[in-house]
């Protein structure tokens, strides 16, 4: 009988983010698709951000981290889009409230600029876009866009950022929660960037 070796050690993607949590959670929904992934975290210098768009940020981020490892990368840029508002906070909605990216500021600042604004007029979405860098420069961008509308006040205390005042389309009506009100489960199922995974999984498969 012949010999085996070692098994083989899986490829590695690179998450273009210092957040350990965020690579936790891209590396179990990589993982339902390609197993044979592992997605490490970035360990290098952030680029500056200028992009208008999701796509240009999420792209500036996955270059620099494909760049920097050698390793294929994965970028997301998201945030939250009001119709009203043409579409704003959007790319900037980290920043909403100011540059020290207070969560909470900035979920207030929405709701007093909303203050007089009634449904149906309160529309929105979530958006993540990811980028897919090869080191070969080799690059896809997938969207996922998750629609709902603002409620008027917070409410639960799950989730982060906007997701107490938002509440997702196709919830009966007689049971209407916003994503802080969701568990973990539930969101990761069906959030925006679960959407924007479901598109790259194709694009995983081909690496």
């Amino acid at each position: 009988m012949a010999a085996t070796g070692p098994a083989a050690r899986p490829r590695r993607i690179v998450l273009a983010t210092h957040n350990p949590h965020k690579v936790e959670e891209f590396g179990a929904i990589v993982a339902a698709t390609r197993p044979d992934l592992e997605v490490v975290g970035y360990d290098g210098p952030e680029p500056v951000e200028d992009g208008v768009t999701f796509a240009e940020n999420a792209l500036i981020k996955a270059r620099a981290a494909a760049a920097h490892t050698g390793l294929p990368a994965l970028a997301d840029d998201s945030g939250i889009c009001v119709d009203v508002l043409g579409g704003a906070p959007g790319v900037f909605s980290a920043y909403w409230a100011g540059h020290a990216k207070d969560a909470a500021a900035n979920l207030q600042l929405l709701l007093d600029q909303l203050s007089d604004v009634r449904d149906p007029h309160r529309t929105a979405s979530f958006v993540s876009t990811i980028a897919l860098v090869l080191p070969e420069g080799e690059e896809h961008v997938v969207e996922g866009r998750w629609p709902g509308r603002l409620a008027a006040a917070a409410s639960g205390g799950g989730g982060f950022g906007y997701d107490p005042i938002f509440v997702p389309d196709g919830q009966p009506a007689d049971s209407e929660r916003t994503v802080g009100e969701w568990d973990a489960a539930e969101k990761n199922a069906a959030s925006h960037r679960a959407r924007a995974f479901r598109a790259l999984a194709p694009l995983l498969a081909a690496i």
